[in-house]
């Protein structure tokens, strides 16, 4: 049997569809539906079940999968090592990033990364948590920073820091909102970021919790530019609670209630992939900007 067909063979168990997988590896469907089929044979067990959704694996492969995954992992950890033995690390680097640099603290990443490796080429990409997440996993970025408490069978992380996000509303609504309960600033218009995002899904997390829905919507793509809507007096949103505190300071909004909403910022990578000079050198360089030690915070995530 070929390496390839093991790649394969774990990309159509991922991702569960001929099509998607095809794209991924960047190789046609009839190819790789005859990969698999060659790897059945040669096994003498069928892997999946076809069916009109997609595929699905069967009892032999999902007993094989983990199999076909370590041998996928071992040749990546040889041929990485094998690299180093040549010289420096060389590659490009796409990098997903979120809105806030400073609070990502983006620049000594940088300067690290680019002082300890000057001949990767760093390419930084600004995503929102649930596009970066898919960008990672389909191999359109390298790494990625991430709000969310991610779980997928596919992903590493490097846990960074909780974060915590209030509910601020325009100065000027302070008398509407002081007394207000969740009935009434669900009536009232909230900002939000594009549904795909985890800023979003926090939002919609408290509209259930409390058994509410917002009567308006008004989406944007970029939490400065949610900042600058209730600021100037547009509707009501979720603020990072460092920001949210200092614009209360400054008398630019004021907060609502205790309300909070927690979620998690994580450097994510695919795990195929940790043993990769390029990933293991950013991964390194986030280790040290963020003082998180190897092990201490870095999941394997298990399957939702």
């Amino acid at each position: 049997m070929e390496l390839y067909q093991l790649r394969s063979f774990a990309a159509v168990a991922e991702l569960g569809h001929l099509t998607r997988a095809a794209e991924k590896l960047h190789i046609s469907q009839p190819a790789l539906s005859a990969q698999i089929k060659a790897l059945e044979d040669e096994l003498g067990v069928a892997l999946f079940e076809r069916t009109p959704s997609g595929m699905t694996l069967t009892a032999a492969g999902q007993r094989l999968l983990p199999e076909a995954t370590k041998v996928v992992s071992a040749a990546g950890a040889l041929s990485s090592h094998a690299k180093a033995f040549v010289g420096e690390i060389t590659g490009r680097a796409r990098v997903g990033t979120l809105a806030d640099p400073h609070f990502l603290r983006l620049g000594d990443f940088l300067a690290q990364a680019l002082g300890r490796y000057p001949l990767v080429e760093i390419q930084l990409h600004h995503e929102v948590s649930g596009a970066a997440f898919a960008k990672v996993r389909d191999g359109e970025l390298d790494a990625s920073f991430y709000y969310g408490s991610l779980v997928h069978a596919a992903v590493e992380s490097i846990a960074l820091r909780p974060v915590t996000y209030r509910v601020v509303a325009p100065v000027a609504w302070r008398d509407r909102v002081d007394q207000a309960g969740w009935d009434e600033i669900a009536a009232l218009p909230w900002i939000v970021t594009p549904t795909i995002s985890t800023h979003s899904a926090m939002a919609n997390q408290m509209f259930e919790a409390h058994g509410v829905a917002p009567a308006k919507r008004i989406e944007a793509d970029h939490e400065a530019v949610i900042s600058s809507l209730v600021i100037a007096g547009v509707g009501v949103a979720l603020m990072r609670e460092d920001l949210a505190l200092e614009a209360a300071a400054a008398n630019d909004v004021c907060l609502w209630g205790e309300a909070r909403a927690e979620t998690l910022l994580q450097f994510l990578y695919l795990r195929e992939r940790g043993h990769d000079p390029v990933v293991t050198a950013l991964s390194d360089v986030v280790r040290d900007v963020w003082s998180v030690r190897e092990g201490d915070a870095e999941r394997s995530q298990a399957a939702a």
